[in-house]
């Protein structure tokens, strides 16, 4: 790596920077981004769901099997284009059982649009292939990820699989995910585009352990606008070599009180993102809250 791109990433005060990055925004008190605009794209963006086999399964007394009910009947009211979750789609371990709920509390909203599905430190790739054996989106040819490419509008979607091991807290992609996502990245064309997974972009333990070598792929690649994930069970936003970092709150339940647990109704557009937060429990201050993202030229 090099020294200016380790003094760039600072990734500990890059974690820190929070909502206070996020740009424009202001607090919108209708349920969903209803009004029209050309050539925009609506997507619902999840993270950490962490359902489990058992309905009554709970954390810090939040229940995300209730959780996923009541987003899932939101996201239908706002009827978007279709849904990402970036990981920590199970409870702990991965079990069949917590994937054959989640696929029964998806349900109602797959019906009527596609939901894409990433991998975090909580899954079990062979237990999730097994109960989603035909995932939404183009799946791609990366030996032992599940990597999955979504045309969504003005806007392409790549989701990563930065999965390790099973309920262990760290996260990696790997030579062979990095050089298919360098490979794809040169031969595509120039449409926004917005990478997904599950892990943190710190330089902690727990994080993403391959941050500097993703970002020496994607970092004078201008077509790369955005980065989203979860992991933390924090809602913010931050930047780095004019990519926006966009970190999705838990839907499952938070860490701690003075965040969120809910989902981000996103709309895109050629130029940038806006992201309205539906705030369903912990800390509900924020709720309707909008924040607006233009991309990097």
């Amino acid at each position: 790596m090099s020294d200016a791109l380790n003094h760039k990433i600072n990734r500990r005060q890059l974690l820190k920077i929070g909502l206070a990055a996020g740009g424009v925004f202001a607090l919108r008190p209708t349920l969903g981004m209803s009004e029209a605009r050309k050539g925009a794209t609506r997507w619902a963006f999840l993270s950490d769901t962490h359902i489990a086999a058992d309905p009554e399964n709970n954390y810090r007394k939040l229940f995300p099997y209730r959780n996923l009910q009541k987003a899932v009947s939101q996201i239908n009211v706002a009827q978007p284009e279709g849904l990402v979750i970036t990981g920590d789609l199970a409870r702990l371990t991965g079990q069949i059982g917590d994937y054959e709920n989640l696929r029964t509390l998806l349900a109602p909203t797959v019906s009527r649009r596609p939901a894409y599905l990433a991998l975090g430190n909580h899954d079990d790739r062979a237990n999730f292939r097994k109960v989603f054996a035909k995932p939404a989106g183009n799946v791609q040819p990366v030996k032992g990820k599940h990597v999955v490419t979504v045309e969504a509008g003005p806007a392409r979607f790549i989701l990563l699989d930065s999965l390790l091991y099973a309920n262990k807290v760290q996260g990696l992609l790997g030579k062979a995910q990095r050089t298919w996502l360098a490979n794809y990245l040169r031969s595509s064309d120039d449409k926004p585009t917005i990478l997904f997974f599950h892990h943190t972009l710190g330089d902690g333990d727990g994080d993403l352990l391959d941050v500097p070598r993703l970002f020496e792929i994607v970092k004078a690649v201008p077509k790369v606008k955005a980065i989203v994930y979860g992991h933390s069970h924090v809602y913010g936003f931050s930047e780095l070599e004019g990519i926006h970092l966009i970190n999705l709150p838990a839907l499952g339940y938070n860490f701690s009180d003075n965040q969120p647990v809910g989902w981000v109704e996103a709309m895109f557009t050629k130029n940038g993102v806006e992201m309205l937060l539906h705030a369903t429990g912990g800390n509900t201050a924020m709720d309707g809250r909008v924040d607006k993202l233009r991309w990097r030229s």
